[in-house]
């Protein structure tokens, strides 16, 4: 069956095959070193606040309780599982206080040996503490201490079962499954030299480091010539000898690496620290998928990783798979790709350096280079993958990098470190990479399609350890997961926790009044219509009134006018028009005079208040509020379908009827400093402000919102009151309620205008009993 795996490149003629060859599952694990501000490896305990580490599936520790690791969950795409490692960088940052993460595979200052830490895990992971004893005396903690990246790939079931047909296999889909995955290796491990050479990002260690010779045991400085990559050369993480497995059939890979491990020259299968390993199911029978462990961390990444380096190292699986193997992969060139690693990791920036081809003959490194690049090239165009933007792009900037090799960022690591010294460059980068996480703190990066609340409703679950899923993307629908327990969650708060008619009264906001008017609470009265007609010529019932037209069923503040003066019929037969385009019934009520201010209730309890300004800009004495408001809405917390924290303002009809009524235009140009509001309503749907007052406000108001949730039986709310003086306590004639909502947003509270994060992301998993 050999020659059907090697002859598999005839299926891209297919374009089945094609249209599948970039589907898989992906998955990364990265190491960090927790540091101090000086760039010393720091001694305190891994936070309490990123939850339990044996158990955690996102965030646990390595071989040091110093050393953070972060794990995604296999996702479909690239861009996902970036984005996954970037939200999980943001959320550890987040939670480190004045810590930091080291950005560097290579140590930061080190303690003396016996005080860097082992990983403690309670008596559950006793294991495991015992496992970490084992490899400190064997290889020594300093050595343990270094950091990477690894990434994880299988291909998808859909192409695996393409191929299988298309070569016609006749055996079993998982022997096949064997074969696709062995050949991947074998290649992999007979070119991995090109990613040492474009990826190695640790070219040199702080003078400070010394470790333990793993043949003498003496403490020497670790360094190599005009080195790429100091991690993955022979001097940095290695066994005591370069073991060789074999590769070709998978119970030869099994037996050889049993064979070490009953000899005693590794403690566990584990401890075979190949560039790539293949990883088994739970009963350790089936390949899952291919760990890839050659990627240094990149300095210049805040993630520790591009996605255009791993686009391209997804390439590179592929181009692996496909290449055809000349002969079979044994001792000799097990050893000519091992020693051509070596020489790349520790000589990569020696520009004539000498490599081997398989036929043991030295090869200048720029030849290996262009020949490789041209057989990528041509299954770029073979395979359809050079008809993919994001993986053509990825392979243009390491064309640009073979071709000018200075480009590279390991040349790049290295000028910044003779410059500014190996440990105040990687603590600038470090400290800046941690302003930048608190800067995006409010993103699910990879899932910025969803609204902003459910992105925050998955950063707290992540943080927690909750596994979820997105059931849903178009809906923001997931599902939150612990050990049995499930919960569905749509939209951030629509949850089990409320029912349907709850949801339903809230909806409706003539019930809603009705319901608590009877339990004496005060609302706006008014009329409420089913007939346009009707509504537009009532003109004379409400001519010179403050009121409010509104339809009965809506959310985010669409369809609503407010008219303070009410005196032109024109003017208030088109409002009664926006409303009815939003709804079949339509409310007429008074104006309420005070402000309006957003309450957030959860069980009955007010976990957060805010003042929503009203859409406005600021004039300048020179431009027109067109021209303001296009500037205000370049703040990047601005934007579009509550996936920032504000919205961005508009205008449009409702904008361009209030201010008319204040004599003005878009084209006006207001005088400098003066405020200029382009809404009554002050929701952030419609570009308004948020200001925090939870802590300011008087308690009689939070006690009438706690009674109206309980009056409609509902768990969470967003209610809106009109008060006078929230220094004043609640009078009958001081304040109402114009709106409960019945899935409120919950991201302008935890990253308001003004004010205090009141992390109502993290209240609702409470909640919910996570």
């Amino acid at each position: 069956m050999h020659h059907l795996i090697n002859n598999i490149s005839k299926t891209l003629a297919c374009k089945s095959i094609k249209a599948s060859i970039t589907d898989g599952l992906f998955g990364i694990e990265k190491e960090n070193v927790r540091v101090d501000e000086m760039g010393r490896m720091a001694s305190t305990p891994h936070p309490g606040i990123l939850g339990d580490k044996y158990r955690h599936p996102f965030i646990t520790t390595d071989f040091s309780e110093s050393q953070v690791e972060m794990i995604t969950p296999p996702l479909k795409s690239i861009a996902e599982v970036h984005g996954f490692l970037e939200t999980l960088n943001d959320v550890i940052s987040e939670n480190l206080g004045d810590e930091l993460l080291w950005p560097q595979s290579l140590p930061p200052l080190l303690p003396d040996e016996e005080k860097i830490p082992i990983a403690k895990f309670g008596e559950e992971g006793i294991h495991k503490e015992k496992y970490r004893e084992e490899l400190a005396n064997r290889y020594g903690k300093e050595r343990q201490m270094l950091s990477g990246i690894h990434f994880n790939f299988s291909l998808s079931d859909r192409l695996e079962r393409k191929l299988c047909k298309a070569i016609k296999w006749d055996e079993n889909q998982e022997t096949f499954r064997e074969a696709l995955y062995l050949k991947m290796v074998r290649n992999f491990m007979r070119y991995r030299w090109l990613l040492v050479w474009l990826f190695g990002d640790s070219p040199e260690a702080d003078p400070s480091l010394k470790m333990k010779s793993l043949k003498t045991g003496e403490k020497m400085r670790m360094g190599c010539r005009k080195a790429v990559s100091i991690r993955t050369s022979s001097a940095g993480y290695r066994n005591a000898e370069e073991y060789f497995v074999d590769f070709n059939s998978l119970s030869s890979y099994k037996q050889t690496v049993k064979e070490l491990v009953d000899s005693g020259k590794l403690l566990i299968d584990e401890e075979l620290y190949l560039p790539i390993r293949i990883k088994f199911d739970e009963e350790g029978k089936k390949i899952s998928h291919l760990e890839v462990r050659i990627l240094d961390l990149d300095p210049f990444e805040k993630s520790g990783v591009s996605k255009n380096r791993l686009y391209f190292m997804h390439l590179f699986m592929l181009y692996c798979l496909f290449k055809e193997e000349q002969v079979k992969y044994n001792d000799a060139e097990q050893k000519i790709a091992a020693k051509n690693h070596d020489w790349v990791a520790c000589s990569g920036l020696n520009p004539d350096l000498l490599l081997k081809d398989f036929e043991g003959n030295n090869v200048k490194i720029d030849q290996m280079l262009q020949e490789l690049l041209s057989d990528l090239k041509s299954f770029m165009k073979t395979s359809g993958v050079e008809e993919n933007d994001l993986y053509q792009s990825a392979f243009n900037q390491i064309e640009k990098c073979i071709l000018q090799p200075d480009l590279r960022s390991s040349l790049k690591v290295k000028q910044k470190i003779d410059e500014e010294g190996f440990i105040p460059f990687h603590l600038k980068q470090a400290k800046k990479f941690k302003e930048d996480s608190e800067m995006s703190g409010f993103r699910f990066h990879g899932f910025e399609d969803l609204e902003l609340s459910s992105q925050l409703l998955m950063k707290a679950a992540l943080r927690r350890g909750l596994e979820f899923k997105i059931l849903d993307r178009s809906e923001n629908f997931i599902s939150l997961h612990r050990g049995e327990k499930t919960e569905y969650v749509m939209q951030a708060t629509r949850t089990s926790l409320d029912n349907y008619s709850s949801v339903l009264m809230m909806e409706n906001k003539l019930v809603t009044k009705k319901i608590l008017e009877k339990t004496e609470i005060r609302v706006p009265c008014g009329l409420d219509y089913m007939d346009a007609k009707q509504a537009r010529s009532d003109f004379d019932l409400f001519e010179g009134k403050g009121i409010v037209i509104k339809p009965k069923s809506t959310n985010f503040g669409l369809g609503i006018t407010i008219l303070k003066e009410n005196n032109k019929e024109d003017v208030y037969q088109r409002a009664v028009d926006i409303a009815f385009e939003h709804d079949n019934s339509i409310l007429i009520e008074e104006f309420v005079a005070g402000k309006e201010y957003r309450f957030f209730v959860i069980n009955e309890e007010v976990t957060g208040i805010l003042h929503r300004v009203p859409a406005n800009v600021k004039g300048d004495g020179k431009s027109s509020i067109r021209q303001l408001v296009v500037e205000k809405n370049k703040d990047p917390l601005r934007g579009r379908g509550y996936r920032t924290p504000l919205e961005k303002i508009r205008l449009e009809e409702a904008e361009a009827i209030f201010l008319a009524e204040q004599g003005l235009n878009f084209e006006s140009i207001p005088a400098k400093d003066a405020i200029v509001y382009l809404r009554e309503n002050s929701n952030i749907s419609t570009g308004g402000d948020s200001i925090d007052f939870t802590d300011d406000i008087h308690p009689s108001y939070k006690e009438i919102a706690a009674k109206s949730a309980k009056a409609l039986g509902v768990r969470i709310t967003g209610l809106d009151m009109m008060i006078e003086d929230i220094s004043k306590p609640a009078q009958p004639d001081n304040y109402a309620i114009i709106e409960m909502n019945f899935n409120p947003a919950i991201h302008i509270h935890c990253y308001p205008y003004q004010g205090e994060n009141r992390k109502l992301n993290e209240k609702i998993l409470d909640a919910l009993g996570f």
